[in-house]
């Protein structure tokens, strides 16, 4: 079965071609259908999916009940997954909070759009539950799946208390897309840019900056001299994970979209690679990244008033946030040396000088 633009297959059509292709993941059965992920789920209403309210902060201040579950993150590019309880949460309308031991987040309930609580069969029999939500366009921002030691009747309260009247098995997704942030043109005041940068004291503040001057990050950096970003190869990035592993140097290891920013801080352990995946295989993280899709990798230095602090940020071709990395510090405290030792000795991009 083919699809084309013109034709938005049924729930029905979705739901066959899921069985005739098992082997498939999900994201790639939605993409091969021209559909979004949330379509996909939807289809399955009243059988293996039950859709339910989408508040972000409805969810998260029963979250904690679950006990530990697995909180999922991703992009097109990066999948970052963690162990962990929905701890020390901190609610806000504009934004949401999550400071537990190991799930740490920030999370935009504004981006939540779409919920489903799915139940699943694998080929092992065993039963996989989770709670799935996404954006306008059905885009996954946020997953929670259940582990042995989660609290089942807990979800399953949960779920109940959630459970939206409306179990259409049918998703129209928004029919705008989402914006790029990025500026394109070159109308970029480097001095007031320079300027604004250097007085920067907490590296919360640099997204409002861009935003009072009107700039995308990706344009920021190649406008504001290298004496606070510099490309690297992009290659560089698992020689700086590699390197963290080798020295057990705590890192912090952010991945987002719209809806949620998901963290990790602690050191990495177990690193490989598969095709173009860099993967992390630790028992309390696990971190899959498209290698390819880094078009630009930066290394960037923020000014705080603990002195400034050195990250590792990978964009992809549009200009867009995949990863981004640190070093693992406390507020109040300074960059740790040998953090900033590593990133400023990665590889950097060799220019070709014409002749």
């Amino acid at each position: 079965m083919t699809m084309t633009e013109s034709m938005r297959p049924t729930p029905a059509e979705i739901r066959a071609y899921r069985a005739e292709n098992p082997k498939l993941r999900e994201r790639d059965i939605a993409a091969q259908l021209g559909i979004s992920e949330a379509a996909l789920v939807a289809a399955e209403c009243g059988l293996t999916a039950i859709r339910i309210e989408s508040s972000a902060n409805r969810f998260l201040e029963r979250a904690e009940e679950l006990g530990e579950v697995l909180a999922l993150t991703r992009n097109e590019s990066a999948v970052h997954e963690k162990v962990g309880l929905y701890e020390n949460v901190k609610q806000g309308h504009a934004a949401t909070l999550v400071l537990g031991s190991e799930i740490d987040l920030r999370v935009f309930p504004g981006a939540w759009e779409h919920g489903f609580a799915v139940t699943k069969t694998d080929a092992k029999g065993e039963v996989r539950r989770s709670l799935q939500f996404f954006d306008k366009w059905g885009n996954a921002v946020h997953k929670v799946h259940l582990r042995p030691a989660s609290h089942l009747a807990a979800y399953e309260k949960l779920v109940e208390d959630l459970r939206l009247d409306d179990q259409s098995q049918d998703f129209i997704a928004d029919p705008g897309a989402p914006a790029n942030d990025d500026v394109t043109d070159d109308s970029v005041d480097t001095a007031e840019l320079r300027d604004r940068w250097s007085k920067l004291t907490d590296t919360h503040q640099f997204p409002g900056m861009l935003r009072k001057l009107k700039v995308g990050r990706r344009r920021a950096l190649h406008s504001i001299g290298d004496d606070f970003a510099w490309r690297l190869d992009t290659a560089s990035v698992e020689t700086m994970m590699r390197s963290a592993a080798e020295t057990a140097l705590p890192i912090m290891c952010f991945v987002g979209n719209r809806g949620v920013i998901q963290i990790h801080s602690g050191p990495v352990v177990k690193i490989g690679t598969m095709g173009p995946w860099l993967n992390v295989m630790d028992e309390t993280f696990h971190l899959h990244l498209r290698t390819d899709h880094i078009t630009e990798l930066w290394a960037v230095r923020k000014p705080t008033a603990d002195g400034h602090v050195t990250s590792v940020e990978g964009l992809d071709a549009k200009g867009e946030m995949i990863i981004q990395f640190f070093g693992k510090r406390k507020e109040g405290s300074s960059e740790r040396a040998e953090w900033r030792s590593l990133a400023e000795g990665l590889p950097r991009l060799k220019t070709v000088v014409a002749a």
